[in-house]
Order: C-alpha cells, then structure tokens, then sequence
C-alpha cells in the first residue's frame, strides 16, 4: 500500500465529524453510487460500502475482472458497466478511413484531443457491438451504460468544441439513400455547404437516426444476451435551447428517440466543469428539464428513469468541501430516482469529501431503510 493510501485509510478508519446534515430520506431514491472503479480505499480501512450508503458501483468495461465483480458483489451493491461507443481512437491507427470528415473534406482534427470515430464505418461499428457481447456474456452485471454516444465533438468543458462532422464519401452516400435527398456531383466542401444550410435539417436528423441505431442494435443485444440488465446511457445534459440546439445538431444526440431503447437516462451536469461552480441548483434544474421532456416524474413504477452522474472530485473548477451536500441534495430531487458521483479516481486522495459522500447518502437512504 502507497503512503498516500495509508493516510487515506487511517483517515477513513475513524468518522470525521461533519456539518449538521440538512438532507433527509428520500425514499424514491434507489441508488447511490459510485463512478470510476472500485471505492478500495474504503474497503482498506475495515469499513464497508454500505457503511458509506453506497449501493452501486460503475466500473469501466476494460477494466472488468471476475475478481472485481466477486468483491463488489460481496459487498452486496449493484454493478454497471460503462461502455465507450464513439471515442475508441485506437481504432484510427490501423484504420485511418474511420476518421470522421470535415466540412472542409478533410480528416477533422480532435478537438482539444477528443477523437471520435465516424458512426457508419461498418466494422467499427461491428466491432464495438461484438466488444458489448462479450462484456454482456463473460460478466454479470446489473447493467450497461453507454458513454461517448455522440458526433465528434469536445463538449465537456465550458466553452465546447463542436466541428460540424461527418462528410466522409460513406456518410454522403448513406444520407442520401436514407433521406433521399439528392447532392450535386461536387467537392465534399461544396456538397458540406449544402447540408449545413439548405439541407440543415435533413442532415441533422439523419444524423441522430444513426446514432439511435447504434442504441437500437445494443437493446437487442442486452435483450438476447443478459435481459435482466439495464441498458442506461450517459449523456450530455442540456436542454434544447443551450448552445443552439447543440445536442441534437452537433452532438447528434436524440433524447426522445433513444427512449424507445433506454432504461435509465444519465445526465452529466458537472456543474463546476462547465461554469455553473457556484450553482449547485444548475444540476436540478437540468435534470428538472429533461423529466419534462421525457416525460418522467420520477414516480414508482415508471419504466424510464433518470439517475444523474454529479461532480464532486476535481475537474477543471474544483467542488469545495462544503459543497458536497448540495450537489448531491440537486442530484437526487425528483424526478431523479438515483444519483452517482464523479468520480472515484479523484476522490481517493480526499477522504473528507468521500466521508461527507458517505454521510449525505446514508441520511438520502434513511436508517430504517433497506439496502438495494
């Protein structure tokens, strides 16, 4: 064990007395989790996850072991899966024609580094549903999340990155067989034109088809492969108007459209990632927005749910001490019936915000209330 991790443990081996708790049980609330790998250093300490009200984990898909799973599931919590669709850049390196095209007709650089992957190369695509049956068959998990479902754009900081992609000679081909609409025997920059102003429309949603397509292929591989598993995604978490209708027109991400497919919706409103730090309340009111769009109260019984994925390590912006009750009391309003935090890889080395997590998820959980 590292010096680092035994003061982490040696802290977490005694309870750090905290501010009054303002937030009670929440009954519609059945998960509480934790993003980004294994919470060790808790289990390291001699105390247990449900100790910390904690009842979910969510671990990368390459980074599954029969080990891991055995552990978490001794600690009697939930396991997702967190599943990259559109952002295997390894990908490009043996196979330079998946490399999404610019309005210019060219590769498009990756946006601050991002590096997408264009949604109608075949094997790519044939690629990652075979790598989501096989995580489905080799491992028992509660669910699988999609990540990274979206056009080739850096949009997880305040100020996005958002190239207009893909006008590759396959995607221009494709669009017109789907949509019929005929383009002009021009250059791809001439024929992009076209697409971002006459066709606007069009295009833009032929793009969200494709990427609902993607959604549509993963549900029927769950449902034949591990049925009894939930298929939620993350995603980016504005509303219609933000950034100009930039989800569905840059990102290409149809919210409606996927639910056709989707069990649970995570939101990811990192409010201190994207200049909202001193906003906590700008979490619940996106998550507000999008129960209304969905049309989800957070009622019992409904079949669609939202749990938001909500900062509270650093990124960018840091998220304060004091703040940590607050983003996850905005987190976990309905119609949100779960909440998990990010991320576990930047708590490990603050203990005193993992003991604030701990405290907030066992008052959200209530003494007398069993654990799911």
């Amino acid at each position: 064990m590292t010096r680092t991790a035994c003061v982490f443990t040696a802290l977490l081996a005694v309870p750090v007395l905290g501010p009054a708790q303002t937030v009670g049980p929440r009954p519609h609330v059945v998960i509480r989790g934790i993003y980004g790998g294994v919470p060790q250093e808790i289990l390291d300490s001699g105390r247990s996850l449900q100790e910390f009200g904690v009842n979910a984990v969510w671990l990368g898909s390459g980074s599954f072991t029969a080990e891991r799973v055995a552990l978490l599931r001794a600690q009697q919590v939930r396991v997702f899966a967190e599943f990259n669709t559109l952002h295997v850049a390894e990908y490009l390196k043996d196979h330079p024609d998946a490399a999404p095209v610019g309005a210019d007709g060219r590769p498009s650089p990756p946006p601050d580094g991002w590096q997408g992957v264009c949604p109608t190369h075949e094997s790519y695509r044939r690629s990652r549903m075979a790598a989501f049956k096989d995580l489905l068959e080799r491992f028992e998990v509660d669910g699988v999340w999609l990540d990274y479902h979206h056009g080739h754009a850096s949009w997880e900081q305040t100020a996005p990155n958002m190239p207009d992609t893909c006008f590759c000679d396959r995607c221009l081909r494709r669009f017109q067989d789907d949509s019929g609409v005929r383009l002009p025997d021009r250059p791809t920059a001439e024929r992009a034109a076209l697409l971002l102003s006459t066709h606007r429309q069009h295009w833009a949603r032929w793009r969200m088809d494709v990427l609902t397509d993607w959604v549509r292929e993963f549900r029927m591989i769950l449902d034949a492969t591990r049925p009894a598993a939930l298929l939620g995604t993350f995603h980016n978490p504005w509303s219609d108007e933000d950034f100009g209708s930039a989800r569905q027109e840059k990102l290409a991400i149809d919210l409606r459209a996927q639910a056709a497919f989707i069990d649970v919706f995570s939101p990811m409103p990192y409010h201190a990632r994207f200049g909202h730090a001193g906003d906590p309340q700008w979490i619940s009111r996106q998550v507000a927005w999008l129960g209304r769009y969905l049309g989800l109260t957070g009622a019992a019984g409904e079949q669609r749910r939202i749990w938001p994925i909500v900062q509270i390590s650093d990124w960018g912006e840091s998220v304060p001490l004091e703040q940590v009750e607050a983003v996850l009391d905005h987190g976990s309003l309905a119609p949100a019936t779960g909440v998990l935090v990010f991320a576990w890889g930047g708590l490990r080395t603050h203990p005193e915000k993992v003991e604030a997590i701990g405290r907030t998820f066992r008052a959200l959980r209530g003494p007398a209330a069993p654990s799911r």
